[in-house]
């Protein structure tokens, strides 16, 4: 992924540094020194790979040669402190090769530094990361005099103003995105994430343990002095301006907690003191908001700049979704609905929706799809019905693969997100009034990026059509944008399961789709899909042997093997290799210079490609077999029939292609899939990795990372949706003022009475309210029995219920009807439960109302909290006085709510709550003990008793009697 970094600084003799031993370093060569009576050697350095002095015109030729160059300006300096150069270091695209990369480097160098006259000392290097990806970047040191046909003259100051590195920084961002669209490169960089700063927080060195046990040890010394020096100066940009902080935290998440926060504060200071002058400038920045709690109970953060992006994506959103005149007339689709069938593509009744959705009037559509529910297939028609009308149908994608997929599935000519944002940049490929817009796998979209494809839609006039699954990958970036536009706008939604051909895995995908982890899981397992092993490298091997059978049987079938990360691939592709070398299938292998190190290829490896080339016609993420390979080149058979051949020089952004990772395998189909899981996997990267398949998946793990099924299950049900700042939104008083705040309502009374409307009809019945603990000086049988550990029967039973109502809850937070397989699914779980526990069901069900967080954590396998609240709903159900005790503080619950309706003028509110409560009053009668226990704590009700009433009927009075008053019948 393309970063961006652009950093400079002065080498100083004040510093004890050496301009002639700095460019030997950098240029991994040997140079003497004059001035020291030196060599410095550093020929033994790997990984530059290429280095030059740049001359403006009119320079002696002499400075040419780098040991004279840095020589004569360190002869020139005469101070002990004299600055000697300055250093300017940025990042190159990983998606680059070499050649690309160099050619980038140069370029920039010779416009921005070389023609204003400076003499520039260029050095490229592709240095590897410890999991083989490549780190490239360059080393470009100044000389800071005026430089003419004799030598160096005076130094120019102008070269110092802080003005000219802003330009630098923007150029450089500028120079970047060009050149990646030019090459048809997925990215996008910016600078201006701290441009109030003019050079944002630098990337520091990683040091590991072993090299700062040895500070005094050479080069380890330098880096581990730079790396200290980089934490203070970013410590020190950050308490000058602290929206740094809050602008590099929210660029991969929408909110943050303290413990984020001390994290970030940690790597980016020097020592406790700064540590916390840090922390204490971030927290009291204006631009920080506080948005309460979350479900873990944990503070929520996000910044004010947050908060406007997502104002401005819903402001975006909401103009496309009420405009309309981007209909298609019925002829039209009856037509492309036609032309379809005969093709012998039958909609089905969930596509059929989602075309006469997505073909509608307004301008802006969503389509959730479960994965290989058919999604590409529908658009294909729906792009047939749209060019009828005369629209014009353009594609887009956060990755190259991605988009590769939507133009193959549906014939709609499709590029990545980052090159239409760089083409309309440059005003090319404008939208119009004419155009429809089809945004694939819209869930891995961030909010920023989302707002901005809006925004620019909506300015055009254009229609967008957002289709994707929130469930599978989430974004990289912050937010949760597709999520948030179809919560607030709807969306046609396609469940029906096309790509599994077993009923039960079609079953098995809705459950990954709708967060039911655990029983899809259980549903492989069943079928003897699921292994376990000893270790992690036992299961490795044992999965590579499934596959490797699986080969050999049926070599006419599609297959892949997928896992967490990149380090599993390379293991996993080492061991595929080892079987198909066992085999006699490969060639003899051939050492290949890879963008991610040296590798072995031969004829009839599986290859992947791993950056988009435009003139190979390749994406990051397509797959070939190998048929041809020498160290200078490959001829590959890509899995779509074509055939291409590249030099080594021209790309070499390739790796055997046997296993891949999850992301690089969203929206790929195979026959059979084989999945290592790991500790680090999810329930997204589980459904995304369990859906692949048509016909099979088989699911392998270790011991060593999971104990047993339960934990498996536990890991891969984890939830980590990205969210949005506007998740945490609630009626308490103090966030709905901040809520009134964000929005600039400023007037007082105004504000008062947001805040008390969005508080009292906010409110449920029964919502927020929890009895008090009575003191207890003993503890308790109910609490002995509540502390008491769980039988795991009755432990399995509360999970399997707490999956399926926290299904069937997220259905209804979605607004979406709950299917009868969930409702099924929830009385089999209660039946279950009742066997181990009597009125099981009925206790869990009321706590789970009263907490919904109870069913989620129950699904998670976190039970406990669940048998506690049970208990207590036990005790309020068979104890006269504590069922009083709860009804009289849930009636003066409502009774203020429907009080606080009446003051912000919401009669309509004030009505419904007052008729619910007098129906509760009126059931009173079906609990004589209740009803007896509550005529002695009349007085807490504000009620007096008159002979011959009941309690019930005395309730309902007073209600009655209120409504009265508010009407003005009463005097």
């Amino acid at each position: 992924m393309a970063i961006y970094h652009f950093s400079a600084k002065v080498i100083s003799r004040a510093n004890g540094s050496s301009a002639v031993a700095s460019a030997a370093y950098r240029s991994a060569s040997e140079l003497h020194d004059d001035r020291l009576g030196r060599d410095h050697d550093f020929s033994n350095k790997a990984g530059v790979i290429y280095s030059e002095v740049m001359l403006p015109e009119g320079t002696p030729e002499r400075l040419n040669d780098r040991s004279t160059l840095w020589n004569e300006v360190e002869a020139g300096e005469k101070r002990k402190d004299a600055q000697l150069a300055r250093e300017v270091e940025f990042s190159i695209p990983r998606e680059m090769n070499e050649k690309q990369g160099v050619a980038l480097a140069r370029d920039f160098v010779k416009k921005q530094f070389v023609d204003r006259g400076m003499v520039a000392d260029l050095n490229v290097h592709w240095d590897k990361a410890k999991d083989g990806t490549s780190k490239p970047h360059a080393h470009v040191m100044l000389a800071m005099r005026d430089v003419g046909p004799e030598g160096f003259g005076k130094k120019n100051r102008d070269w110092n103003n802080t003005e000219l590195l802003k330009d630098w920084r923007e150029a450089w961002s500028a120079h970047v995105n060009e050149r990646m669209a030019e090459l048809g490169l997925e990215g996008r960089i910016d600078h201006r994430s701290y441009e109030a700063q003019g050079i944002e927080l630098e990337p520091q060195h990683k040091i590991g343990p072993a090299a700062s046990r040895r500070p005094e040890q050479g080069l380890e010394a330098e880096r581990i002095e730079d790396h200290t020096r980089i934490a203070r100066e970013n410590g020190e940009k950050i308490i000058a301006s602290p929206n740094v902080a809050l602008d590099a935290i929210t660029r991969q998440q929408a909110t943050f907690t303290t413990r984020d926060l001390a994290v970030f504060a940690f790597r980016h200071s020097d020592g406790k003191e700064q540590f916390d002058q840090v922390m204490g400038a971030v927290r009291a920045s204006p631009e920080l908001v506080a948005l309460g709690k979350d479900g873990r109970d944990q503070e929520r953060f996000t910044s004010r700049d947050m908060i406007a992006v997502e104002n401005r994506l819903e402001h975006g959103a909401g103009e496309l979704a009420t405009r309309d005149g981007h209909g298609v007339a019925d002829r039209q689709r009856d037509a492309a609905i036609g032309a379809a069938k005969a093709r012998g593509l039958v909609l089905s009744a969930e596509q059929r929706d989602a075309f006469d959705h997505i073909t509608g009037r307004e301008g802006l559509a969503s389509v959730v799809g479960y994965a290989g529910s058919g999604k590409s297939a529908m658009l294909g028609v729906a792009r047939e019905a749209w060019e009828r009308e005369g629209y014009t149908v353009r594609g887009a994608a956060l990755s190259g693969i991605a988009a590769e997929n939507l133009e193959a599935g549906s014939g709609i000519s499709s590029r990545t997100i980052a090159s239409l944002e760089h083409a309309w940049g440059q005003g090319r490929e404008q939208l119009g009034p004419k155009d429809v817009l089809v945004v694939d796998e819209a869930g891995m979209i961030g909010s920023r990026q989302m707002e901005r494809v809006l925004s620019q839609a909506r300015d055009a006039g254009a229609k967008v059509v957002l289709v994707g699954d929130p469930e599978q990958l989430q974004a990289i970036e912050a937010g949760a944008a597709f999520r948030s536009v179809t919560e607030r706008h709807g969306a046609a939604e396609i469940t029906e399961i096309r790509r599994q051909r077993e009923d039960w895995q079609q079953g098995a995908t809705r459950a990954l789709a709708t967060g039911r982890t655990g029983e899809a899981i259980h549903a492989y397992d069943g079928k003897g899909m699921v292994q376990a092993a000893d270790t992690r490298e036992a299961a490795r091997g044992e999965l590579v042997d499934g596959w490797d059978r699986a080969r050999q049987a049926e070599p006419g079938k599609s297959r892949v093997i997928l896992t967490h990360t990149n380090a599993e691939v390379r293991a996993l592709n080492e061991e595929a290799r080892g079987r198909l070398r066992a085999t006699g299938d490969l060639g003899d292998d051939v050492a290949f210079s890879a963008d991610r190190g040296a590798r072995q290829f031969a004829r009839g490896d599986r290859l992947m490609f791993l950056r988009n080339e435009r003139s190979l016609g390749v994406k990051n993420g397509t797959l070939g077999t190998i048929e041809q390979v020498s160290a200078e080149g490959m001829k590959v058979r890509l899995d779509s029939g074509a055939r291409v051949a590249f030099d080594a020089k021209d790309y070499a952004a390739v790796d055997h292609g046997y296993a891949a990772t999850f992301h690089k395998a969203q929206g790929v189909t195979v026959d059979r899939a084989h999945v290592l899981a790991t500790p680090g996997m999810d329930r997204h990267s589980a459904y995304v990795g369990m859906s692949r398949h048509r016909d099979g998946a088989q699911l392998h793990y270790g011991r060593d990372d999971f104990a047993d099924q339960r934990q498996l299950v536990r890991a891969l049900s984890r939830d980590r949706g990205k969210d949005m700042a506007g998740d945490y939104a609630r009626p308490e008083q103090d966030q709905a003022r901040a809520f009134a705040d964000r929005r600039e309502i400023r007037f007082p009374e105004l504000a008062r009475q947001v805040v008390e409307k969005v508080q009292a009809k906010a409110r449920g019945m029964f919502a927020g309210f929890r009895p008090k603990p009575a003191a207890e000086k003993t503890t308790s049988p109910e609490r002995l029995a509540a502390d008491r550990p769980l039988a795991p029967s009755q432990a399995r039973a509360i999970e399997r219920y707490g999956r399926a109502a926290a299904d069937i809850s997220r259905m209804r937070d979605k607004g979406l009807p709950v299917l009868a397989h969930q409702e099924q699914a929830l009385a089999k779980a209660g039946d279950a439960l009742d066997q181990v526990r009597p009125h099981g069901a009925r206790d869990l069900a009321s706590a789970i109302e009263r907490d919904p967080r109870l069913a989620r954590d129950a699904a998670e396998g976190n039970t406990g909290g669940a048998a506690k609240a049970m208990e207590t709903e036990r005790q309020v159900r068979t104890d006269p006085e504590k069922r009083a005790g709860r009804f009289v503080e849930q009636w003066q619950g409502m009774k203020e709510a429907r009080a606080n309706m009446e003051r912000a003028g919401d009669r309509a509110g004030a009505e419904k709550l007052g008729k619910r409560m007098e129906g509760i009053a009126g059931g009173l009668h079906r609990d004589p003990q209740l009803e007896s226990v509550l005529r002695r704590r009349a007085p807490e009700l504000e009620l007096n008793m008159e002979r011959g009433k009941s309690i019930g009927q005395e309730l309902a009075q007073s209600v009655g009697q209120g409504r009265d008053r508010d009407r003005g019948m009463s005097r």
